[in-house]
């Protein structure tokens, strides 16, 4: 039985996630299209409204932990699912993604993600993916902001491994910032697939920047280990 209203509770709270989505698009578009704090403020809206529906409905606590950058700096980021995207974004004032090429042509999400300056690649390049990565960010580079990467390049369940992709390492040289890595527990709460909803504390933490300087490989060792092992210590905590 209990189940069952779990799953219930867990419908109705993506059933309105999405519409909300819809109607946050619309009430903010006038402000979004005379200026970019419009579009800014609407996806920090949307996220405020996420995190509390998923406390109310589904009993999961969304919670912070590190010092998010309010400067410029590269996010390099455990992916799990959908959530660590929302908490991610809302504890950061501009920040702005790399992302799917196809997300451009998604209805309202990829408008707004175009305005707030997310940067689309083709992942189906793969080299050439990476050079165009680099371009358009070089491009952007005027846009202030928090530029959010999965190094993993899509969603990882706990405890499966990825390699972390170099593209990040690169973006990280050439920008010349400093990257602030982010370790997650969220998909043990929120999973890549199904319906279902858990209660529990999610949690995302941003571990210490690496400053700008180091060789690429030496940056991509330290970031993959970093993140993996504040990961590991928050998935014991789910586990608990």
């Amino acid at each position: 039985m209990m189940k069952m209203v779990r799953w219930v509770l867990s419908l109705v709270f993506v059933v309105q996630m999405y519409l909300a989505m819809a109607v946050i698009a619309v009430l903010y578009l006038p402000w979004a299209i005379l200026s970019r704090d419009g579009a800014y403020a609407a996806c920090h809206a949307y996220c405020r409204w996420v995190i509390w529906t998923v406390r109310v409905l589904c009993g999961l606590t969304c919670e912070v932990r590190g010092t998010p950058p309010a400067h410029e700096a590269v996010v390099a980021a455990k992916h799990q699912s959908f959530l660590d995207i929302i908490m991610i974004y809302h504890a950061v004032p501009r920040g702005k993604f790399i992302m799917k090429r196809e997300l451009m042509f998604a209805p309202i999400l990829g408008q707004y993600a175009l305005r707030i300056g997310c940067v689309p690649v083709d992942r189906g390049k793969r080299g050439a993916a990476i050079a165009q990565m680099m371009a358009d960010v070089a491009k952007g580079r005027a846009l202030p902001g928090q530029l959010i990467i999965y190094p993993q390049g899509t969603r990882v369940p706990p405890g499966d491994k990825r390699p972390y992709k170099v593209g990040t390492g690169l973006l990280y040289q050439q920008l010349g910032q400093p990257c602030v890595p982010v370790a997650t527990n969220v998909g043990h709460f929120w999973p890549k697939r199904g319906m279902l909803r858990y209660p529990g504390v999610a949690v995302v933490e941003f571990l210490p920047e690496i400053a700008p300087g180091l060789a690429v490989p030496d940056f991509m060792a330290r970031l993959s280990t970093e993140i993996e092992a504040a990961s590991e210590n928050l998935t014991r905590e789910a586990l608990r």
